[in-house]
């Protein structure tokens, strides 16, 4: 995929600050955000959040998705359940590198409790940028696919 354009972004109450700091970034870097919620900080479902910002990707309604929760672990799970999602939680900037360049990962999942906002925005820009390798990976992406 060249030059994502449009990008869901989600969280549960966990990480509504985190979430709207994401979406204030990418937005002055030029994309075009599809932002879900919630709103308030009243405790909410993870899986319901995940799953819709993963259907909007699978949708081809949006290029690449985002999504947060306290670990990232939760709504990554419940993110995978949608089929066409490769969505993987990262910590760190090679991780989010690495997901897109080998698993083609159409989402990235960010632990608002694991961590800071720098780190996040930075993982966000690597993710945003990164292109598939294609070749000996394509083919184990087509059989995650595939099963």
């Amino acid at each position: 995929m060249t030059n994502p354009k449009h990008i869901a972004l989600s969280s549960d109450h966990a990480a509504i600050d985190l979430r709207q700091a994401i979406a204030a970034h990418i937005k002055s870097l030029g994309y075009q955000v599809t932002d879900i919620g919630p709103t308030t900080n009243e405790s909410t479902d993870y899986p319901k959040h995940g799953q819709a910002a993963a259907k909007l990707v699978a949708s081809g309604d949006c290029d690449l998705g985002i999504i947060l929760c306290g670990t990232g672990q939760g709504i990554m799970m419940a993110a995978n359940k949608v089929k066409g999602i490769r969505c993987g939680v990262c910590s760190d900037t090679f991780s989010a590198r690495m997901i897109r360049t080998h698993n083609n990962a159409n989402m990235l999942s960010i632990g608002a409790r694991v961590v800071g906002e720098g780190l996040a925005l930075d993982m966000v820009d690597v993710f945003l940028t990164t292109e598939f390798e294609g070749g000996r990976h394509a083919t184990r992406v087509d059989m995650i696919e595939t099963h």
